[in-house]
């Protein structure tokens, strides 16, 4: 026997399937976090540059330096001397915060009646309120218009409010909460003695702690960028932030330095209540889908 006959052949080694596999799951996560983050420094440029703007000297407002220097607060101290900034301020919280409890609470106890009890005509009721939040706001901006005018509120804050108080959103994201926590947690209330009312408060409310948080950012920062209603019932005042805005806006040019430290006093509020609650939030989206 010759001695190629005798040699034994070295075995080729070859990755397994799990490394290969594992190997392309890294590359997915990889591409995904590259794409991420690249939309997440698309999304905060344009906040950047507002800042970089506010910040810059009278004379270096049109500069396209991203880097600003000197730094200055000059566009700051003429936003707050052209308009009472703490009094907008205070108007916008109250406005946007009343419109968010409002919604939060009508929409709580809506999604309440929805998912935890049953009714006669309760999905013709519950698909009403889906065709609600399809109408576009130019259809109901007329009849809301009239009726505050005779209600004698135009020009006031409180003639903003009241229009929207209630939320087809809210109602339609509570209720898929309220579903979600246990029916035997409902029940076990019920035969306790415990009210419907009680049972809300004391059962579904602790359980949905997170998503009323998530909700209830969501609500206020809506309500605190709106401009569009404001500018039409409050037409003869600034009453509100967002309207501040028109101070430095004129027929000849904006005045970019206070236009955009004026925008972003009104960014501030909203980035600290989202610092506050962002563990809820997260946690609220999270557990959205989650029974």
């Amino acid at each position: 026997m010759t001695r190629e006959l005798l040699e034994v052949p070295t075995p080729v080694h070859t990755p397994s399937s799990s490394a290969v596999a594992h190997r392309e799951s890294r590359l997915r996560t990889a591409a995904g976090h590259l794409v991420l983050g690249v939309l997440g420094v698309g999304c905060v440029i344009p906040i950047y540059w507002l800042y970089a703007t506010s910040l810059r000297a009278p004379e270096d407002v049109y500069s396209l330096n991203p880097f600003p220097w000197p730094l200055s607060g000059a566009s700051y101290a003429a936003a707050w001397d052209a308009v009472d900034m703490p009094r907008l301020l205070l108007n916008t919280t109250i406005m946007a915060a009343m419109i968010a409890l409002g919604q939060l609470l009508t929409g709580l106890l809506a999604g309440y009646a929805f998912a935890a009890w049953r009714f006669r005509f309760q999905n013709a009721l519950y698909l009403v309120f889906v065709a609600t939040w399809l109408v576009p706001f130019q259809v109901t901006m007329l009849p809301n218009y009239v009726l505050l005018n005779q209600l004698g509120t135009l020009n006031t804050v409180l003639g903003v409010i009241i229009p929207n108080l209630c939320s087809a959103l809210a109602v339609i994201m509570l209720r898929s909460h309220v579903r979600s926590v246990p029916f035997e947690l409902l029940e076990a209330a019920r035969m306790d003695g415990r009210t419907a009312w009680s049972t809300l408060w004391t059962v579904v409310v602790p359980n949905l702690g997170p998503a009323l948080a998530a909700l209830g950012v969501l609500l206020f920062v809506n309500a605190w960028n709106e401009y569009f209603w404001p500018a039409l019932v409050l037409q003869r005042t600034n009453a509100v932030l967002q309207l501040g805005l028109r101070s430095f806006m004129g027929t000849e040019g904006n005045d970019w330095g206070p236009l955009m430290a004026t925008a972003g006093s009104a960014c501030l509020p909203v980035l600290l209540l989202y610092l506050v609650l962002q563990r809820r939030i997260v946690d609220g989206f999270v557990r959205s889908g989650l029974k």
